[in-house]
């Protein structure tokens, strides 16, 4: 392959900000990556950070909405989801004690993914999971 060829492709959707639309951005992600063996995981990846835009941003507002990313290459699956804002605060990767409530959703994306990283901008936060395809032995977090 020549040195700046590439074959990573991308896709892109925006979605209102409704519940019933995480089941959506669900399936859109389970059909681009139909027959990857990493498709179960980047569907929950991406079911959680939708639900988490929806429930803690102002993407869960009347007019808000959340948006996804997805490349696809040979090493590597990114899905991101970027949010309207409008909180105080970053999503932060937290541990949570075995019977807490709320809080464990970006720690287990965290477990699921090989790196997660949370971008912050004035328009709102982006955060991208990473799942790589061709992991050796130990190579994985959990």
């Amino acid at each position: 392959m020549h040195e700046y060829t590439s074959i990573t492709r991308v896709w892109g959707l925006t979605c209102p900000g409704f519940p019933e639309e995480v089941s959506r951005a669900r399936r859109w992600t389970r059909d681009i990556l139909r027959g990857s063996p990493l498709a179960e995981d980047a569907e929950l990846i991406v079911s959680e950070l939708s639900a988490n835009a929806i429930l803690h941003t102002a993407s869960g507002l009347m007019s808000g909405s959340f948006h996804l990313a997805l490349a696809v290459s040979s090493q590597v699956i990114a899905l991101s989801v970027t949010d309207d804002g409008g909180t105080g605060t970053a999503p932060k990767i937290e541990h949570q004690e075995r019977d807490a409530e709320h809080g464990r959703g970006l720690g287990m994306v965290s477990a699921i993914a090989h790196r997660v990283v949370v971008h912050d901008s004035d328009a709102g936060h982006t955060v991208t999971a990473e799942l790589y395809r061709d992991v050796r032995a130990g190579g994985h977090p959990c």
